[in-house]
């Protein structure tokens, strides 16, 4: 059922671009990073009272458990904040799910703290583009759709986690169950291009902390009583260089470990990254990985302990998906937006919500840039634009344009 231009306007004049910026700079003002819980505190607090618009429940979701490997090789847990849940018309037979993230990978100690504008339309902040404004577009999207009364007895269920930056290892449990039975999911990660490209194929991601128990010696008087840590670390790091391939990238990016030059290093810890591109690539590299470990331990004699796995499997679009995207593109269109699409290196939590069988477009975010730097970026016109385009889209889907 195709909407009318009075449909369209019924939406759009409901968008309150003013309210939207204000959102932005009161949530960019507060410091989010993902470790510091006062912040995110305060975060969550904002958004509930900003959430509570919409109709359905607010729960606030406790983070399920992580631990960590600190410089000596020692498991600890790692704290995280709580996440919010919304849930609207719970029962429906049809339902969706959006999700945006409320931490930004800037600590509270950083020094990009403030907000400027850069000219009339641009302004730099922490978060304004990833992900804030994203989470100021999905709220007013919602509540245009609810006060036109476009959207009809669609349920949904919002989520803002509190970790994705570091992976969402904290929420992927709770994404996976929210994912559950949805037709469809939207995700509001910043455009992948200032010009509102989305991201489309997404690789996945993986980060191993591997730790090794030698033993130590004198390296002048004893060094053949040793077993030396640091060598096997550094084994290690030119056997994951050699199982590279084409449709998957490995990282090795930090090695801690050993003491003074006349001690032979009794441990070492290696923190590497993995990109795999298909599915492929991330169980045929786990199924090595094993392999090459107890070759390592085996012949240098030391104790390998593995910590970590792959976080966010690769995305690829599927028939399902792309109608999706066709979707999205077909709104963009009646709206004057021009929609494209692109692969992606970066992952997000749409990697996790695919995995579960549920379309995503996860990029209905604003447009901006440079984010994870000082020079983050958002176009404040398109705060109010990305609106209108989830409206619609969202009242399309209500309308049983996507099967």
């Amino acid at each position: 059922m195709q909407q009318t231009p009075a449909s369209h306007t019924a939406l759009t004049e409901r968008i309150d671009a003013p309210a939207m910026l204000e959102q932005v700079q009161a949530w960019s003002a507060i410091n989010t990073g993902t470790a510091n819980l006062d912040g995110l505190a305060k975060q969550v607090d904002a958004l509930v009272n900003a959430f509570s618009a919409l109709p359905g429940e607010i729960e606030l979701v406790e983070p399920a458990p992580v631990t960590a490997i600190d410089a000596n090789g020692h498991e600890f847990a790692k704290p995280h904040g709580r996440h919010m849940v919304l849930r609207v018309r719970p029962q429906a037979n049809r339902r969706i799910l959006l999700t945006g993230h409320m931490d930004t990978v800037f600590p509270a100690d950083h020094a990009f703290q403030g907000l400027k504008w850069l000219d009339g339309e641009t302004l730099n902040g922490p978060g304004v583009a990833d992900m804030k404004g994203g989470i100021a577009v999905m709220l007013q999207a919602l509540k245009a759709a609810e006060a036109a009364g476009t959207i009809g007895a669609l349920g949904y269920d919002v989520m803002i986690n509190s970790d994705e930056e570091t992976g969402s290892l904290a929420s992927s449990g709770l994404i996976a169950e929210l994912a559950q039975g949805k037709l469809a999911a939207l995700t509001y990660e910043p455009a992948a291009l200032p010009d509102g490209t989305l991201a489309h194929e997404r690789g996945g991601t993986g980060n191993y902390s591997i730790t090794f128990t030698g033993k130590s010696a004198h390296a002048g008087r004893d060094p053949h009583e040793g077993r030396n840590a640091v060598v096997a670390a550094a084994d290690l790091i030119l056997r994951l260089k050699g199982m590279e391939r084409d449709d998957l990238t490995i990282n090795p990016a930090k090695l801690e470990g050993g003491a003074a030059n006349n001690v032979v290093p009794d441990y070492a810890v290696l923190r590497f990254n993995i990109r795999p591109k298909s599915t492929e690539a991330m169980e045929g590299f786990e199924r090595d990985l094993a392999q090459v470990l107890a070759a390592v331990e085996l012949e240098h004699e030391v104790g390998i302990h593995r910590h970590g796995g792959v976080t966010r499997p690769p995305k690829p679009v599927d028939e399902r998906a792309q109608r999706l995207f066709d979707l999205v593109k077909a709104c963009g269109a009646e709206l004057g937006q021009a929609i494209r699409w692109q692969s992606s290196g970066g992952v997000c939590d749409g990697n996790n919500i695919a995995a579960c069988g549920v379309p995503v477009v996860d990029t209905m975010g604003v447009r901006g840039g440079a984010i994870h730097s000082p020079e983050e970026f958002l176009i404040v016109p398109s705060l109010a634009e990305r609106a209108a385009l989830s409206a619609l889209v969202i009242t399309r889907i209500a309308n049983g344009e996507l099967h």
